[in-house]
């Protein structure tokens, strides 16, 4: 069944560029880009009973689309025209909350090409209840393959919403960064009762609080998110770059300019990576991170760059990581010629620019990817030693 997806969007992909010209507005983009791809996820947008279009909202307006899974409403769509960026907080918020208030978990906001699916019961506001997003525009998905974009689409596939998978993904996915945002709040400030129970399982009961204290710190520091953005803001912990500090390091460049200087090298922290990522992302990224950190916790260095984050071992960088919307693009000092059975996910980049270090290439955009590339990480971590 996938491959008939993977054939809609291939040909949606190839006449993209004359529909952007055409400006294509709501129902147009519903009729020429929507609609096919619905029926290649096995939605019949003909079966009222299969999809109910322009589905009553309890404040009396309508959602484009239900999809039905026997007889009950298991996923909203709204639709949008195809030049609409979908950052719009109100539209966001609309759709999320009618969804929230007919108890169904999942909606969709989409331009027919980019698709951002929302979990609508977490307690967030609702931009961050993106569990992920997934687009077919070239510009927006480089490193990725067809063939994986399709299988990020096809997990909200008739076949698959009647399976739980979207609601399996989601509730561990949500809940694994609600439960790390609790641990780290946890282990920073620890009650006593902590601190009891951490030494009563240790068996010393001369060991002092402030010393398991100190040491809950120093193990919990190692494979977690640098100190810049220690700030937890729900539902990831991660932050908004700081406005005015943006400001204040630009004057400080341009004061540096007016005098006809050296400007001083612009710093970059892990918020502006992190900002505005599905939970997915997110989630995949600290996976990463741990990892990373994990290889050689007194010798691995994160830094943090303009395009990318990369993780050095002593002067050589072995592992570079960028963020985008639908997965990470990570790049390691590896070649791909010398590779036994390469994931498909993966791809020689030696001849191709790109922002990180290293020949080879992978795209991930889900956990057991990012399992399956762990032992390559590895590999590029031994070789930088």
């Amino acid at each position: 069944m996938i491959h008939q997806l993977i054939q809609v969007i291939e040909s949606i992909r190839g006449k993209l560029e004359s529909y952007r010209r055409l400006s294509l507005k709501e129902t147009p983009t519903r009729t020429i880009i929507i609609d096919p791809l619905l029926e290649a996820l096995g939605w019949d947008v003909r079966d009222p009973d299969e999809v109910q279009l322009e589905y009553p909202t309890v404040d009396g307006k309508s959602v484009d689309y239900a999809l039905m899974i026997n007889g009950k409403p298991t996923l909203l769509v709204e639709a949008k025209s195809l030049d609409d960026a979908l950052n719009d907080v109100k539209a966001i918020t609309q759709v999320v909350g009618y969804a929230a208030n007919d108890g169904i978990v999942w909606c969709v906001l989409t331009n027919g090409v980019k698709w951002k699916v929302y979990r609508s019961v977490e307690k967030c506001p609702a931009p961050d209840k993106l569990m992920f997003e997934v687009s077919f525009d070239p510009h927006e998905t480089e490193g990725l393959t067809v063939q994986q974009i399709a299988e990020q689409m096809w997990r909200f596939s008739r076949e698959e919403m009647a399976k739980g998978t979207l609601d399996t993904i989601g509730e561990q996915t949500f809940t694994d960064g609600k439960v790390r945002k609790a641990l780290d709040s946890l282990v920073r400030e620890p009650p006593r009762a902590f601190l009891n129970l951490v030494r009563t399982l240790v068996g010393d009961e001369n060991l002092a609080p402030q010393r398991i204290k100190e040491s809950l710190a120093r193990v919990w520091s190692q494979g977690q998110p640098t100190a810049a953005t220690e700030p937890a803001v729900p539902p990831s912990g991660i932050v908004k770059p700081d406005a005015q500090e943006s400001r204040r390091s630009a004057g400080a460049r341009k004061a540096w300019e007016t005098r006809k200087g050296k400007p001083p090298k612009r710093t970059y922290d892990e918020a502006e990576h992190t900002f505005g990522k599905p939970q997915e992302v997110l989630e995949l990224y600290l996976g990463l991170d741990r990892f990373c950190s994990s290889l050689g916790p007194e010798e691995v260095e994160k830094q943090c760059r303009a395009k990318h984050i990369g993780y050095r071992r002593g002067k050589s960088v072995f592992c570079s990581v960028h963020l985008q919307q639908s997965g990470l693009r990570v790049w390691l000092k590896l070649k791909y010629g010398r590779l036994e059975n390469a994931p498909d996910f993966a791809r020689d980049v030696s001849a191709t620019g790109h922002w990180g270090v290293g020949d080879l290439e992978l795209g991930i955009t889900n956990m057991s990817q990012l399992e399956e590339s762990k032992p390559l990480i590895r590999m590029s971590f031994e070789a930088s030693g």
